[in-house]
């Protein structure tokens, strides 16, 4: 069966940095597009960043450019969210996508 795990959250200070991994299996990962999502408390959840089966990111939502990178290695079957000079607004619970699969999420709080 499809399963996407996500790990590499945490608690960082403003400014920090963290790397986020998605391993994925049970679907031919190097086929399809990739996706990263996010939930922040009280909020609808949004599409961060997107990866498309060639390895090119084709999407970052406005508040991340710059700042986030979203990269793929299929040898691994793992997809990967780079996080860097992160904001308090960053903090939300993330979630790895593909097809109509999603991950369980791990949580990213960004604070002093």
């Amino acid at each position: 069966q499809v399963q996407l795990v996500e790990s590499g959250g945490g608690v960082v200070q403003p400014g920090g940095s963290l790397r986020l991994s998605c391993a994925a299996s049970g679907f031919t990962f190097g086929s399809h597009r990739m996706y990263w999502y996010r939930q922040a408390p009280g909020k609808d959840r949004e599409l961060v960043a997107r990866i498309n089966s060639a390895g090119d990111a084709d999407y970052y939502i406005d508040s991340v450019k710059g700042r986030l990178t979203i990269s793929r290695d299929k040898n691994k079957n793992t997809v990967y969210l780079q996080m860097n000079n992160l904001k308090p607004e960053d903090t939300a619970v993330y979630y790895c996508n593909a097809l109509i699969y999603w991950g369980k999420g791990t949580l990213v709080t960004v604070s002093s």
